[in-house]
Order: structure tokens, then C-alpha cells, then sequence
């Protein structure tokens, strides 16, 4: 056993009932098992979140199907290391070699460099397996995902991270047996593990340095993942704690320290769309009406990420990080939305009023559907007056406007729209 590679590489399953978890896609007779079955290689991409075995599932269909597998991860490859694998891949294919090119995070390649692997996987020279765990929806080409089967991968169970955990505890490329857990240090590292099998197994192998007698306890499990060492996992603890860090430094107008917190997230490897989505997020959640302008920012970071990839969009990152800091704060909208989102859990079968229906149909409208509803173009007194919350939910009050730029204007007009209000109805 290499103990200088790590145990969730060691333990990369070589058989196909090793892959847990995935019985929706691998179980007999499904697709991906008769492709896999029939040496049937195809382009495909794999949507799941970490630590799922999508990397292990590519080199497990690349070593059954005999395909020259070459490895790379768009976190740090790019146009040249592309064109360098199909270049490979076409002497490779003059000798009758397949050859499998597998893409680790895919999203982080923007629209051009996702163009540069059409033409090989069209004309055949590379059969793609890509990986990603962000919505291909949104962080794919349409093109490049047509000419691909999506597979969608699930995180695994705390039964299948209790038979990963056992594998490695006997398996000889594990600890061979010179290891075990109590029940409830089994319990705290499959919690922990949250579904990720490389989280499960990074843990594992940090705690057992914490072993007293070949034992793990549930003190010692604790004491292992709470050591400082856990940074290796950069979806773990360690990376939510700065990007708590860097949240809360921006919510708190910390301007410089909310750089640093952004730079140490990107220095450390964090996905750059990860930080902009939580930028959009502090945008809506901590100045939102105070500073509108908030949210275009972020959204136009967000954008410059796809457009630029890194390292050059980390300024635009930093820009959006700066400004946050130092715009105004309300979280008006975010306590708003948040109350009415309970009564809509708590109301959530209440009718809908006649008058706000739409009707679209002769039936509908022979029901009231919009019945008396009231334009508001077509007279401002009256659809003030009309209702549009549905009953036992009238003169609900959500919003309540801050003293803080534009929101200490909202509260003016939402002031002067109460007043009209209530103006129509008693007229």
C-alpha cells in the first residue's frame, strides 16, 4: 500500500457492483450498464454533485471498453491542452485506439473554450465524458450538450457512505483491517460526509491518526474533523467558514477584509461561479432596495466570470465585492419575503379571489373568472379599492422600509400608496 496517495484515490473502485449509489443508472439492464456492457462508448456528460464517482465512473467505462483515457480539469486546462489530447487521440486513432477524454468541471470552460471540443467530439476523434456540478442548463453550450447523453448522478446515501467507510476500513488498499470505528464514530463521519464518498474518505484518513489502539471513538472522530487539516476539502467545513467570513465581512461594510476573504476563497481554488452566485445572493439579502444598483453589479460580475473565465474575471469579483461592502444595507426585502413565504405555507390551499383569476376560456369567464376585476389604467381609485390579498390574509404588512437610501424612499411611496388605499375604499 502507497500511503502517499491518498485513500479516496486508492480506493477507486476496479469493479462495477463497487460503484455505489448510482443503481438508476448502473443497476442490469439499464442504459448506461448495457453501454458500458456492450464496450459502447459515446459522448456523455455527468451531473451530480461532489464526490458522487464521476471521475471513478470514467475511468472505470474507459478501462472496460479498452480506451486510451486521458484526464483533465478545466479548472486549470484550456484551448492548448484540448487540442494537445485530440491531436493524441487522432494517431492514436490511425492504429484503431478509442480514446476517452474526461473534463472535470466542465462549467468552469467558458462558450468559447467549451466550442473548441466540438468538432472532436462530432467527427468522432474523442469520445467526451465531462463532469459538472453545477445545472447544465445553464453552464453548458446547448451544442455541446445535444451531441452528449446526460446522466444525472445522486449523492450517496448514508447506507452506501457506511459500505465505502467498511470497504476502506478491510480492503488492502485501505487500512487492511488495522482500523476500526465505534457505532457512533461510524454515525458523526457519515453525517459529516453529507453524501460526498472523497469528503467520507478524507475524513477517515485524518482520523486515523487520532486512533488509540487501532480505535476510533466519537471523541476522537471529533477531535480529527475539527482539526485544522480539514481544509484539504475545499466543499468542506474550512470553505464554508470563508465564505461565511467573506458574507459577513461585506454585510458588515468591512471593505479590505471583504477582499481578503474573496481572495483567499479564489486563491484557494473555490469555483469563481460559486462566489458570484453568493454575491448575487448578499446583494438581495443585505442592501437589497437600499442600493438597486447592488444586484446589477453582481449579476455583472457574474456575467464577466462567463465571459472572461479566470484569472481574468477575479477584478470583476473583486469590483462586486468592494461595492457591496460599501453600499448601504437593509434587509427589508429578505424579512419580507421570508414572512411571506410562511404564510404561504401556512395558507397554502386559500382561494384565489374571483377578480385576480384569469380567463382565458367561455367557460372560465361564465364562472366570474375576472369578474369586476378593476384596470388599473383604466381607474386608479377603484384598484385601490379592490382586494388583493385572498381572505383571512387582508392588510398584510411584509415590507417594512429601513432608513437607508433608496429604501427610506420606499417607505415614502409605500406611505403615500397606503394613504391612496385607503382613500378608495372609504369612498
Amino acid at each position: 500500500m502507497n500511503n502517499d496517495i491518498p485513500l479516496a484515490e486508492r480506493m477507486r473502485p476496479t469493479r462495477l457492483e463497487h460503484i455505489l449509489g448510482q443503481k438508476h443508472l448502473l443497476a442490469e439492464g439499464k442504459p448506461l450498464y448495457q453501454a458500458i456492457l456492450s464496450k459502447n462508448l459515446y459522448s456523455m456528460l455527468l451531473w451530480g454533485p461532489p464526490g458522487v464517482g464521476k471521475t471513478t465512473l470514467a475511468k472505470f467505462i474507459a478501462s472496460q471498453i479498452d480506451a486510451h483515457y486521458i484526464g483533465l480539469s478545466a479548472v486549470n486546462a484550456g484551448v492548448k491542452d484540448i487540442r494537445a489530447a485530440a491531436q493524441e487521440a487522432q494517431k492514436r486513432q490511425e492504429s484503431g485506439e478509442r480514446t476517452l477524454l474526461f473534463l472535470d468541471e466542465v462549467h468552469r470552460f467558458n462558450k468559447a473554450q467549451q466550442d473548441i471540443l466540438l468538432p472532436f467530439v462530432e467527427n468522432g476523434t474523442l469520445s467526451l465524458i465531462a463532469a459538472t456540478t453545477e445545472n447544465p442548463s445553464f453552464e453548458v453550450n446547448s451544442a455541446l450538450l445535444s451531441r452528449m447523453q446526460l446522466y444525472v448522478l445522486e449523492a450517496l446515501d448514508d447506507t452506501a457512505i457506511e459500505k465505502l467507510i467498511k470497504r476502506a476500513l478491510h480492503d488492502k488498499n485501505g487500512f487492511a483491517g488495522k482500523l476500526e470505528l465505534d457505532n457512533e464514530a461510524f454515525k458523526i463521519i457519515t453525517a459529516w460526509a453529507n453524501g460526498d464518498a472523497r469528503r467520507a474518505l478524507g475524513a477517515l484518513e485524518i482520523a486515523a491518526g487520532f486512533a488509540k489502539n487501532n480505535l476510533l471513538n466519537a471523541q476522537a472522530m471529533k477531535d480529527a474533523l475539527s482539526v485544522k487539516t480539514m481544509a484539504f476539502d475545499k466543499s468542506g467545513e474550512h470553505f464554508y467558514n470563508l465564505i461565511s467570513a467573506l458574507h459577513k465581512s461585506v454585510r458588515g461594510c468591512a471593505a479590505n477584509a471583504s477582499l481578503y476573504w474573496l481572495a483567499r476563497l479564489l486563491e484557494g481554488g473555490a469555483d469563481p461561479l460559486y462566489v458570484a452566485r453568493r454575491l448575487v445572493r448578499i446583494a438581495s439579502e443585505d442592501i437589497g432596495l437600499a442600493d438597486p444598483n447592488a444586484l446589477r453589479l453582481a449579476i455583472a460580475a457574474k456575467d464577466a466570470i462567463h465571459f472572461l473565465g479566470m484569472p481574468e474575471g477575479e477584478l470583476a469579483l473583486a469590483e462586486a465585492t468592494f461595492y457591496l461592502a460599501v453600499a448601504p444595507k437593509s434587509n427589508s426585502i429578505y424579512t419580507a419575503y421570508s414572512q411571506a413565504k410562511q404564510d404561504a405555507k401556512t395558507y397554502s390551499h386559500a382561494a384565489i379571489p374571483l377578480h385576480l383569476r384569469n380567463a382565458p376560456t367561455k367557460m372560465m369567464k361564465d364562472l366570474d373568472y375576472g369578474k369586476e376585476y378593476q384596470y388599473y389604467f383604466d381607474n386608479k381609485t377603484a384598484s385601490f379599492a379592490q382586494e388583493y390579498f385572498p381572505d383571512g390574509l387582508r392588510n398584510r404588512q411584509y415590507y417594512q422600509a429601513q432608513n437607508e437610501a433608496w429604501d427610506k424612499k420606499l417607505s415614502i411611496r409605500l406611505e403615500e400608496l397606503e394613504n391612496l388605499k385607503k382613500a378608495a375604499r372609504k369612498g
